[in-house]
């Protein structure tokens, strides 16, 4: 495949700053929840891009918007590509918005360039990954693979008391049609992301071969004691459900590094109830995210956490429970597509490296299914989540071009680059 001659207008970079632009908070950040407002503007202008770009669009019954280059070859299974649209709240513009994206000018170049694929190839502006508006997450690519039951998903509440059921009919969506959006006519997925960590520009290396993406659980530790005076109650009597809550996550640190072998435990949420300066608290709330690559030592390590969470409920007087809300297993990627993948580099001189991916992917769920595949470009300090989130336009347009490269040779039947 050589150069493009597609416009300008094309590249990763213009259309990933026009989408950054959708939600934008006052913060600097940028919030697009799953069928707010600026969610359904933002599904509106990718479903713009994609028609601008010569696609043929459409929408599931979850929302999930599709660009479709068609194949000469009906039969043959799809290639997609694509990422998330939602974001966590005041965010950055590059998670999941990078893949999208780059997508569509990796569709719109190779239209341009190549004419009719063989096989037909969608960029996909997925509805949801991140969970951050309800408890649940992957609504999008779950609903695609038809891999998560979702069982009494609409029921479930964001932090208004709105049900994910009446926030997709206030989106124009039918909610008991969530169902009908399985597919099985796809034969690959590619997703591009970017690091989120700092491997890459810690070593300076340009494209990242992921190999794998960490499984990880997901709990919420109900720690539940007794109220009382913060001056007339004796610390001998107490039953502290926050102080009980800060020792287990306190315990977190040094069982994770004991663990190792890279795996990460985190407390990032702590709810506090009466919440009050002068009362003892009655009852904590914390999250517990726990990943790593092997399934084993994940759940050797929250056996773990159990049995020391239950100890120092002993030691405190108070009771501890854990209920999980998410378990996603290791998802390996395709070794074929990893080596296709590095040989596109090594053709155009793009220096890259095999690397884990410790965060969660919609790519997770197609893993198991079809050959997967997921590249990765660095993240500017290695934050993410944030508005500080940044990559540079090059380090974009070098990972829209190995994409595009990619999804050539699936698309295509050529080995080229």
């Amino acid at each position: 495949m050589g150069e493009s001659g597609v416009n300008a207008k094309w590249t990763a970079s213009r259309l990933l700053e026009r989408l950054s632009a959708i939600g934008a908070d006052p913060a600097g950040g940028v919030t697009r929840l799953l069928y707010d407002a600026s969610w359904r503007e933002a599904q509106l202008a990718v479903a713009d891009l994609m028609r601008e770009a010569g696609l043929e669009v459409s929408a599931d019954t979850v929302g999930n918007v599709f660009g479709r280059l068609a194949g000469a070859d009906p039969s043959a299974p799809a290639v997609l590509t694509g990422s998330h649209v939602d974001t966590v709240r005041s965010g950055g513009g590059y998670d999941g918005a990078l893949g999208i994206a780059a997508g569509i000018a990796a569709l719109a170049r190779l239209k341009a360039d190549c004419g009719q694929p063989r096989r037909t190839l969608e960029v996909v502006s997925f509805c949801e990954e991140e969970g951050s508006r309800f408890p649940l997450a992957y609504w999008g690519s779950g609903n695609v693979t038809g891999n998560r039951p979702f069982d009494g998903a609409l029921d479930a509440r964001d932090g208004n008391g709105t049900t994910l059921r009446a926030a997709m009919a206030a989106a124009g969506l039918e909610p008991e049609q969530h169902g009908r959006s399985c597919r099985t006519d796809i034969g690959f997925f590619v997703e591009l992301h970017i690091e989120q960590g700092e491997v890459l520009e810690r070593e300076g290396v340009e494209i990242g071969v992921v190999d794998a993406i960490f499984g990880q659980r997901r709990f919420y530790v109900t720690v539940e004691g007794r109220a009382g005076h913060a001056g007339t109650t004796p610390m001998a009597i107490r039953s502290d459900a926050l102080a009980a809550a800060a020792e287990m996550i306190a315990w977190l640190r040094p069982a994770a590094l004991e663990a190792g072998g890279g795996l990460v435990a985190t407390a990032g949420r702590l709810d506090v109830h009466p919440n009050m300066p002068n009362v003892i608290p009655g009852k904590a709330v914390f999250s517990l995210d726990v990943r790593h690559r092997d399934e084993a030592a994940i759940d050797a390590f929250c056996d773990q956490a159990r049995l020391g969470f239950g100890a120092a409920a002993d030691r405190h007087g108070v009771s501890a429970s854990l209920s999980c809300w998410l378990a996603e297993p290791p998802s390996p990627m395709d070794a074929a597509l990893q080596a296709r993948i590095a040989r596109i580099c090594a053709a155009k001189g793009y220096s890259h490296r095999t690397i884990g991916s410790g965060a969660g992917h919609d790519a997770g769920l197609f893993a198991p299914l079809v050959p997967t595949a997921m590249i990765f470009v660095p993240s500017r300090g290695g934050i993410s989540h944030s508005p500080l989130e940044f990559t540079a336009p090059e380090d974009v347009e070098r990972g829209a071009d190995v994409l595009a490269g990619l999804l050539h040779t699936l698309a295509y039947g050529e080995e080229s680059a």
